[in-house]
């Protein structure tokens, strides 16, 4: 029989990571550390450890710069008014209230998710500058005084708004990561499904899920209402 013996001492570098997160360190600091205490657990030799962690840095420079852009210009619009302005917008509308926008969203995130289209949206780039402070300007137009901490709950319910459609709709989409999975795992026990057929059953949940969360969503308006001195 053949007894092969792992090194386990390279899994001091994930010691290293949560000690170092756990003593609030810069996390920059405790990645490089880690990884060279992973490079020695693993005598790898010195000029090897270099050279893997350059050509990683090489591979992810440009990471921190794509996801920072899209932050930076929601924050430069946010200071010139673009949360005013939605609350404006939207104030111009009579007939819409904080439900009815919400459960617009909802159909237009969940449809979008469902064709792949899981980039529109999102809670820092569609909910915190755009939905949230629409649902709040459709409040305050039949509502001026709405507690505080009635603004919380629409706010929270506008991202729980965004969750449910993305992660139901997101389901029906064929080349969705889950159902990929899901069809090889099953082929791994003898089990040929086929991907169309797993994400055409994603859509009754789907309906279900938009069906109970615009109730959800319809309640809201009520306990506005209910709440405004």
């Amino acid at each position: 029989m053949d007894h092969t013996v792992v090194n386990l001492w390279p899994l001091l570098g994930v010691a290293v990571i949560i000690a170092g997160f756990a003593l609030r360190a810069h996390p920059v600091l405790v990645v490089i550390v880690a990884c060279f205490v992973t490079g020695v657990a693993a005598a790898m030799p010195v000029d090897q450890l270099l050279a893997t962690l350059g050509t990683a840095f090489i591979k992810t420079r440009n990471l921190p710069i794509i996801l920072l852009l899209p932050i930076a210009a929601i924050g430069l619009l946010e200071r010139h008014g673009l949360k005013e302005h939605a609350q404006a917008s939207i104030a111009r509308i009579r007939s819409a209230t904080t439900g009815r926008l919400l459960i617009v969203y909802l159909a237009i995130r969940e449809l979008s998710a469902a064709f792949g289209l899981t980039s529109i949206g999102g809670h820092p780039n569609m909910v915190r500058p755009l939905i949230a402070p629409m649902a709040e300007g459709a409040a305050e137009v039949r509502y001026p005084n709405v507690p505080q901490e009635m603004r919380y709950r629409i706010r929270a319910m506008a991202a729980a708004t965004d969750n449910v459609g993305l992660f139901f709709g997101e389901d029906i989409f064929v080349a969705f990561g889950a159902i990929v999975l899901m069809q090889t795992i099953l082929h791994g026990e003898g089990l040929d499904v086929d991907p169309l057929h797993m994400a055409l059953w994603g859509i009754p949940t789907a309906v279900c899920a938009f069906i109970i969360h615009s109730w959800r969503l319809y309640r809201l308006d009520r306990h506005i209402a209910r709440s405004a001195p």
